[in-house]
């Protein structure tokens, strides 16, 4: 299988570290691919309409998209038990989480957008702070609701390359605020699936504890 993958994507970070938990990721193979809505990939456009990362190639030639889909297919070709519960109730619980999740990261790219990407001229600060302030509420319904299972699935996944990449870039201090959640994640970070998909100039070292 090939994983069009952008470096800097949470989206295609989180199908690779899922594909490493399903240990699956010897069977991948990454091309990474540059993405953005001012710079067209045909190459991607080709296999997504969406013109977006990750897209999962499998060993039919099919293309897969989007991040969700992407590691329910993977998890269909887990040879042990699966890591996006098959309960209803517990399944809909884990793609609840998903979605926040996936939230965090969308709206988080948009505040890049409206505080770095776009041209100054361009920015409009009220729709930035709405984008922030949903990132924000997130991260509480996280603290709050996010109850991790002993075995990481999907919404660990999902948790954890979203809050990465909130870190990296800057968006959102959630440590000053979501202690549980903090804890967890600092441990979550040192799994073999996310130290080997470290974002570029990520550190993947526990950081310092900080006082309140």
């Amino acid at each position: 299988m090939k994983l069009l993958y952008q470096t800097h994507s949470p989206f295609a970070r989180k199908a690779l570290v899922f594909a490493h938990e399903a240990g699956l990721a010897d069977r991948i193979e990454v091309v990474h691919h540059e993405t953005s809505p001012t710079a067209r990939n045909d190459e991607v456009f080709a296999l997504n309409p969406l013109g977006k990362v990750p897209v999962l190639i499998t060993d039919a030639g099919e293309a897969i998209f989007d991040s969700g889909v992407i590691c329910q297919y993977l998890d269909g070709l887990r040879a042990g038990p699966p890591l996006i519960p098959t309960d209803p109730a517990e399944r809909i619980a884990a793609l609840r989480l998903q979605a926040v999740a996936d939230g965090l990261s969308e709206a988080g790219i948009l505040v890049r957008w409206e505080t770095i990407r776009r041209p100054p001229a361009l920015r409009y600060p009220p729709l930035a702070e709405g984008h922030l302030a949903k990132v924000a509420a997130g991260c509480a319904f996280l603290e709050a609701r996010f109850t991790p299972r002993e075995t990481p699935g999907l919404a660990e996944v999902a948790a954890a390359t979203a809050l990465s990449w909130l870190e990296f870039r800057d968006i959102h201090d959630f440590r000053a605020t979501c202690p549980r959640l903090t804890a967890w994640y600092d441990a979550f970070a040192q799994r073999p699936s996310m130290r080997a998909t470290a974002l570029e100039g990520e550190t993947v070292d526990v950081p310092p504890s900080r006082g309140p």
